[in-house]
């Protein structure tokens, strides 16, 4: 995994245990997820304090990093506002959030890191938590009456195919995700294992099309799945 960006098979479609250590007679193995993880979230992290402190002392002539901050929260806000509309004001960090801890992760390949996304225990996750947001505005703004309705529609028999449906959501969003991101990992590790001292210069083309271009394309594709259901979902009208 660490030998450089040429991966064999095994490593791109397994998760490595690094180390593990015991804990009340359990092995606890930290694995490469857990060491992009860090990465990725270290790098959000000092991105994050540094841009605070770019925007508590901003001047009137920006420089070239706060250019970079002023961008992206505008994109961001535009994304999320354009979306949403009023509804935006409660979901924008979130949102924002989300959008860039994924980025990251699934463009996180270009630089030999094994994508934390390619993790389910990663994706599933984020669709839990989106889940529990859209339920949470259901009730809050639905009340109890409005989503057994919801339920019932368009007839009582159908409250079974309903549930299923609604349950499906977290399982769709993080699937969607994780298997985009580990289908693009294991072919790119299939390039360089078949083609192995050929695969010099060309498939830089590929780490731009699988990494970068499908990774922002999943980015989006799940921030705004989850704009969309929980849009929906504070709709009393729904």
């Amino acid at each position: 995994m660490w030998q450089g960006i040429s991966l064999s098979v095994e490593d791109a479609f397994m998760i490595k245990g690094i180390f593990s250590y015991d804990i009340l007679g359990n092995t606890v193995w930290i694995t490469t997820t857990h060491v992009s993880l860090l990465i990725i979230v270290l790098i959000l992290v000092a991105f994050a304090i540094a841009g605070n402190r770019v925007i508590k002392h901003n001047t009137e002539v920006p420089g070239n990093f706060q250019n970079v901050i002023e961008l992206v929260i505008e994109k961001l806000d535009g994304m999320v506002y354009g979306t949403m509309g009023a509804k935006a004001k409660y979901f924008t960090n979130y949102i924002s959030t989300i959008f860039l801890f994924i980025l990251l992760s699934n463009i996180s390949g270009l630089v030999g890191l094994r994508p934390p996304t390619a993790d389910y225990g990663v994706t599933f996750p984020l669709g839990i938590i989106t889940f529990v947001i859209i339920n949470v505005c259901k009730f809050k703004y639905k009340k109890v009456k409005g989503v057994i309705k919801e339920l019932a529609e368009p007839w009582v028999i159908w409250i079974p195919i309903n549930l299923i449906s609604e349950i499906a959501i977290p399982i769709s969003l993080s699937l969607r995700l994780f298997a985009n991101v580990l289908s693009g990992t294991i072919i790119m590790a299939l390039v360089y294992g078949l083609l192995n001292v050929f695969a010099l210069a060309w498939p830089g083309a590929l780490h731009l099309y699988f990494d970068l271009f499908s990774g922002a394309i999943q980015t989006y594709v799940f921030c705004m799945l989850t704009m969309t259901y929980v849009s929906s979902a504070m709709d009393p009208t729904e």
